[in-house]
């Protein structure tokens, strides 16, 4: 029966254009185990001891998904690094692309003494300002988000993560006035305001997704804080389009030197990092 369930969703999600994967993750999802344990015989039967009929369920499930609700928000979590983060609607979901930028700090981390501060513009779910205080002890960060529905979010995966991390929510453009940082990371809304999104991607909060006419008019402000938090020699990672490298460098290069593209693992330029003059 379970593999007849699941072969039928993936079908059915890969005629609506969706990774057959997720039939998997949604049947682990309803037994509590994750999905590769669903290859495991003795798993997946002790799993299945403690349910009953689970067909109407996991089709509700199947349903939801193939109405292009982001498959995390059904299961509640998403996946980043080595953290798993509580995501729902309001909050967007973490994309594998911003760990790279998670890395690169991590690496100029380790090539300086002491504590380090860090500030996450526009924090979110807390993905980026988690994953680096848990990777690093040293690390001593700063949430900024504005957003109420995700800081819903970000509160509860630092309550989880980072007891002591300090989240504020405001506006990057006046948020902690006379702070100073090490380091800046960013994943501002960037996508242009007329591009069109898969659907799916469409159910996330848009004033997290859309910068502007052009895209580049929110993150301009994230780089006016950036330059107004950052110590001089301090390091500012942010996330943009594979088309926006170019303007992005244009708007850094009055306050910052050393601009570096940065490219993800489909060898697509998606981030920039820049050091403050």
């Amino acid at each position: 029966m379970v593999r007849d369930l699941i072969r039928s969703a993936k079908e059915k999600l890969a005629q609506a254009g969706y990774s057959e994967v997720d039939a998997e993750i949604l049947f682990a999802h309803l037994l509590g185990i994750n999905r590769m344990e669903l290859h495991n015989p003795i798993a997946l039967e002790n799993a299945m001891e403690n349910v009953g009929d689970i067909s109407e369920d996991y089709h509700q499930l199947l349903n939801r998904r193939l109405s292009h609700e982001p498959l995390q928000y059904i299961t509640g979590e998403a996946h980043f690094r080595d953290l798993t983060l509580d995501v729902g609607p309001g909050v967007l979901v973490p994309r594998p692309e911003s760990e790279l930028m998670v890395s690169y700090l991590l690496a100029l981390i380790e090539q300086k003494s002491g504590l380090v501060s860090v500030i996450d513009l526009g924090a979110g779910s807390g993905a980026l300002a988690i994953a680096l205080s848990t990777e690093c002890d040293r690390v001593r960060a700063i949430a900024v988000e504005q957003s109420p529905e995700a800081l819903v979010w970000l509160r509860k995966n630092v309550a989880k993560y980072v007891e002591d991390m300090r989240v504020v929510e405001g506006d990057v453009r006046d948020v902690l006035e006379g702070v100073k940082a090490d380091f800046v990371i960013a994943n501002p809304p960037y996508v242009p305001n007329d591009q069109e999104l898969p659907e799916d991607v469409q159910k996330e909060p848009s004033v997290a997704l859309f910068g502007g006419v052009t895209g580049l008019e929110i993150p301009k402000h994230f780089i006016n804080a950036a330059a107004r938090l950052l110590k001089s020699g301090g390091v500012l990672a942010i996330e943009h389009t594979e088309l926006q490298g170019q303007a992005i460098s244009g708007l850094l290069e009055e306050m910052f030197i050393n601009i570096e593209l940065h490219y993800d693992l489909n060898d697509r330029p998606r981030w920039t990092s820049a050091v403050r003059k």
